[in-house]
């Protein structure tokens, strides 16, 4: 199958990153490349491009797409490992970074991949396709944990529920495929949530799939890696997919171009602290019409950008 995976913001994200035609820039999640391509063709021969992705078919894909780009380089890293990629380059200071969060369309439309609620498959949902998969979680997870995962990371009302019906199926036949965790799902579930418009899956599938890939602490700790290898007046451009995702972006850029945290009855400022960085988007850019129309599944993309504008 080849990987396939429609950029959201193509025009508008590459727009927002500034992008200088000598300057170093990162696409922290690469995929398919779109995100990369725009950026590559903006750049002069000094510039540089390093793009990332833990996917190995993503990486098997971007190497043969861009084999003959001489200033872009493709690394097989989950983004977190960021810093270890730039000392490894020599590169101190970058320019720009770009996360195109989630997963990708190639990884929910690849069946063997196990992310999808729609098609029966092996239970796996890891990006890196190594580690701890779903199949694992489900099946060796205790009650408590796999309730707490499930509503922390799908916001799912029927957590509870859900967690027990798993438990007590795995105790007959362990959990193997996505269609018997969607079964049990439906199980767990009263008759006007199954007749309520959306599949009765998606939250828990969401849940599995950020806890088997860590994705929600790994991207509050990459984006304080990332700003801080940032070069003064460089960027950072953040496009999410669900609520928990784009919380952890705002809050991150909040906290970078916030000023004194004094107490409001401090008569003077006594803490010093300074903004680091301006919001471009004082709220975030949703995807146009055409482009939902286009891609039904970027419809709750949300796009965040923020520029560095002191260094310690």
């Amino acid at each position: 199958m080849k990987f396939f995976h429609k950029s959201v913001f193509l025009e508008k994200a590459v727009e927002l990153l500034n992008i200088k035609p000598s300057g170093v820039y990162v696409d922290a999640t690469a995929g398919g490349g779109g995100h990369s391509e725009s950026i590559v063709k903006k750049l002069s021969g000094a510039g540089k491009l390093i793009s990332l992705d833990q996917d190995p078919d993503a990486i098997k894909f971007l190497k043969a797409k861009f084999k003959s780009c001489k200033n872009l380089f493709v690394f097989e890293k989950n983004f977190v490992n960021i810093d270890e990629v730039l000392d490894e380059l020599k590169v101190d200071l970058v320019d720009g970074f770009l996360f195109d969060l989630g997963v990708s369309s190639y990884q929910l439309d690849n069946v063997s991949r196990g992310f999808s609620y729609k098609k029966d498959a092996a239970l796996d949902m890891r990006m890196s396709k190594s580690g701890f998969s779903a199949r694992d979680f489900v099946n060796t997870a205790c009650e408590k944990k796999i309730s707490q995962v499930i509503k922390e990371f799908g916001e799912e009302k029927y957590a509870d529920s859900i967690a027990r019906n798993l438990v007590k199926s795995r105790s007959e036949k362990s959990v193997e495929t996505t269609f018997d965790l969607v079964e049990i799902i439906k199980q767990s579930l009263p008759q006007k949530v199954l007749k309520s418009k959306g599949h009765p899956a998606k939250k828990t599938f969401q849940a599995i799939r950020i806890y088997v890939n860590s994705e929600l602490s790994i991207l509050e700790k990459t984006l304080g890696l990332a700003f801080k290898r940032l070069a003064p007046h460089g960027r950072i451009v953040a496009i999410t997919f669900h609520s928990l995702e784009d919380r952890i972006v705002k809050k991150k850029f909040t906290s970078f171009s916030s000023g004194c945290c004094c107490p409001p009855y401090f008569p003077i400022c006594t803490c010093g602290k300074k903004p680091e960085a301006i919001l471009l988007t004082k709220k975030p850019l949703k995807p146009t019409e055409r482009e939902i129309e286009e891609n039904p599944r970027c419809k709750s993309a949300k796009l965040r950008a923020c520029e560095k504008i002191f260094s310690k």
